[in-house]
């Protein structure tokens, strides 16, 4: 028990190697395009002005975005997804499979579930006790079920998620913004350096070196970020787009497709104003989602509509599922 309680102390330390990584070449950057460029090495007072300002503004958005996917916590499943200690008693002393699945099945009558496992039968996670909504996994970094699970980031420590997922996105954006502002504005002193316009200097190295970096990690984010903006289109996971999320009808990479303005809503908001601001305006509460096809939800044997989720026993969360049901994610598909 100690040896892997101290494995695990190890692991939550390494963990935090990749953001410290990240953390040391963006102070780095800072000091080479600040100091040894912008303060050492341009002459003229309106072209350093003007890129100070802009850079320092593009530093403050990648710094906010990523401080915020790093810490904003993985949202889990509420107390309604819960079993119940009656519930749990029962199925844990049935021994017959199919008699714990009666019992999951009877369960998820109260819940907005609409997705199945592979074999058919209800989503359930042994390890946090909980019925998985739609959409939701567990992470065995984190050691939960996570809203909405994209995939777990090494470079921000966290699971990307239902939470954090517009947060991840603006990440993606604001550093590629950061890696080409750099690029743009050093690549004529880039060249003046190479060809020895300039006299050599701890200029030089910070200044050739930087553009390297900038072109190298703007290359990389370009991949993934275009990646990411078809998911978003597409209104997919990382997990979904390898595997198909499976409803009654069977698998459909395309089930939470409710067309691309309103796929783009369900992540950024419905306030356009808002979308490149790192604060949380995504749709609904990360437990139920709208599905491409609305007959599906009306004859899903799991669930006809929200008037039949029911109160948990001792009626803690009365209601709140429904309350925090955005309206707006239950409106038929775009055309």
């Amino acid at each position: 028990m100690a040896l892997s309680r101290g494995l695990r102390c190890c692991q939550r330390v390494f963990s935090w190697i990749p953001v410290l990584i990240i953390t040391c070449v963006v102070l780095w950057s800072y000091y080479a395009y600040v100091f040894e460029l912008c303060l050492f090495t341009l002459t003229n007072k309106l072209e350093k002005v003007a890129y100070l300002l802009v850079f320092h503004v593009c530093f403050v958005m990648f710094s906010w975005t990523y401080w915020k996917s790093i810490f904003t916590p993985a949202a889990s499943p509420c107390k309604k997804f819960q079993l119940s200690y009656s519930d749990k008693q029962r199925y844990e002393m049935e021994e017959r499979p199919d008699a714990q699945k009666q019992i999951l099945v009877e369960i998820a009558k109260k819940l907005p579930i609409f997705s199945r496992a592979q074999s058919g039968a209800i989503r359930f996670c042994d390890r946090c006790q909980v019925l998985k909504p739609d959409r939701c996994h567990h992470c065995s970094v984190c050691e939960t079920c996570v809203l909405k699970m994209d995939h777990h980031c090494p470079w921000v420590n966290n699971c990307v998620g239902f939470a954090n997922y517009k947060f991840f996105l603006l990440f993606l954006s604001y550093s590629m913004l950061y890696c080409v502002f750099i690029a743009a504005t050093v690549f004529q002193y880039f060249l003046k350096f190479w060809v020895s316009e300039l006299p050599n200097g701890p200029a030089k190295f910070h200044v050739l070196f930087l553009m390297f970096v900038a072109l190298m990690f703007f290359v990389s984010l370009m991949f993934l970020f275009g990646y990411h903006c078809w998911l978003v289109a597409k209104n997919r996971s990382t997990l979904e787009a390898f595997s198909a999320p499976v409803f009654v009808s069977g698998p459909d990479r395309n089930g939470f497709n409710v067309g691309t303005r309103r796929n783009l809503q369900q992540v950024f908001g419905e306030d356009r104003r808002l979308w490149f601001i790192p604060v949380f305006t995504s749709q609904g509460n990360g437990h139920y989602f709208p599905l491409k096809n609305r007959n599906s939800e009306a004859h899903n044997p799991l669930l006809a509509n929200e008037d039949m989720w029911e109160e948990s026993e001792d009626g803690s969360e009365q209601g709140s599922l429904a309350e925090d049901q955005d309206p707006s994610v239950t409106l038929e598909m775009e055309e």
